[in-house]
């Protein structure tokens, strides 16, 4: 039914994990096959590409829908349908962004401080350009194929660069300025796909998979018993998403709680259920939470 593109490269590993979890595990003969498959009827064929090639393929209708960046999206023109952002990355949650730098020593602190005429080098010459140009800078860009970082001071006077942590900018000797763009993972369709009934429901079903997947990461499940005289001492201290499940144990003898909470407080929280009174407190991991 669906044919599927995948990103390759700084987010292929991510994505191909994400989909593992999410029941929908990508099967290549090997790690450099671009040709790979997914055992599940909604899915006819998958590929994996290059993210700055894949929003065009989608608008163009080789694929119904794919994962790539906003930034990619934006730098391509590329007339898709988005069916909402997916918060992973290379290597966090966060987003990521198009930012400008320029030498640490550098006595610009913003783009409108630039001279006319600065070289920048950068992958995204579209955006550059346009941002450049809105800022009122006349810019001579240069289309970089990798390592952007290193280019400036010796080749250029700033460069235009995706970052997530910022790290590699500041170990090559540069400070940010600037930011274009913040991008975050994207499920995209083809607009003509999208507007077929059969089609779209596969896509948003697959969708659900994949944000129920995130959804879950970094949350467990936490189930306790509770003595009826200790519930609303426990109660107080339960964080949750919406509220705690309670039921009654058979035979009246206290209540069973249990509740979703974030992993990070859970050193936290198992100690303190049991000052309140709470027993055979069990943590449990989770695949999946759809709302």
């Amino acid at each position: 039914m669906l044919k599927i593109v995948l990103p390759k490269g700084s987010l292929e590993q991510a994505t191909l994990e994400l989909f593992d979890s999410a029941d929908l595990s990508v099967i290549r003969s090997s790690k450099v096959d671009y040709k790979a498959n997914i055992d599940d009827p909604r899915i006819d064929e998958v590929r994996i590409l290059r993210p700055q090639e894949i929003p065009t393929y989608i608008a163009d209708g080789l694929f119904d829908i794919g994962i790539t960046g906003r930034d990619w999206i934006e730098e391509t023109e590329s007339d898709v349908t988005s069916l909402g952002k997916l918060h992973y990355s290379k290597a966090t949650a966060r987003p990521v962004k198009i930012v400008v730098a320029v030498p640490e020593d550098s006595p610009y602190e913003k783009v409108q401080d630039l001279p006319s005429g600065v070289k920048v080098s950068t992958e995204y010459p579209n955006l550059t350009k346009n941002f450049f140009s809105a800022q009122g800078v006349d810019a001579d860009i240069h289309l970089s194929y990798g390592a952007t970082e290193a280019k400036a001071p010796d080749i250029v006077d700033a460069v235009v660069d995706l970052t997530e942590t910022g790290r590699a900018l500041k170990a090559a000797g540069l400070k940010i300025i600037d930011t274009i763009l913040t991008s975050h993972t994207e499920l995209v369709a083809n607009r003509e796909s999208a507007e077929n009934p059969e089609l779209r429901h596969a896509m948003e079903q697959i969708h659900t998979l994949l944000e129920g997947t995130l959804e879950a990461r970094g949350k467990v499940l936490v189930k306790m018993n509770v003595a009826t005289t200790q519930l609303q001492s426990v109660l107080d201290v339960i964080p949750s998403m919406k509220a705690p499940t309670v039921n009654e144990l058979a035979k009246g003898e206290g209540y069973a709680v249990e509740t979703v909470v974030a992993k990070t407080e859970i050193n936290i929280l198992i100690p303190e259920l049991r000052d309140k009174g709470a027993s055979d407190i069990i943590e449990l991991p989770l695949s999946k939470i759809v709302h």
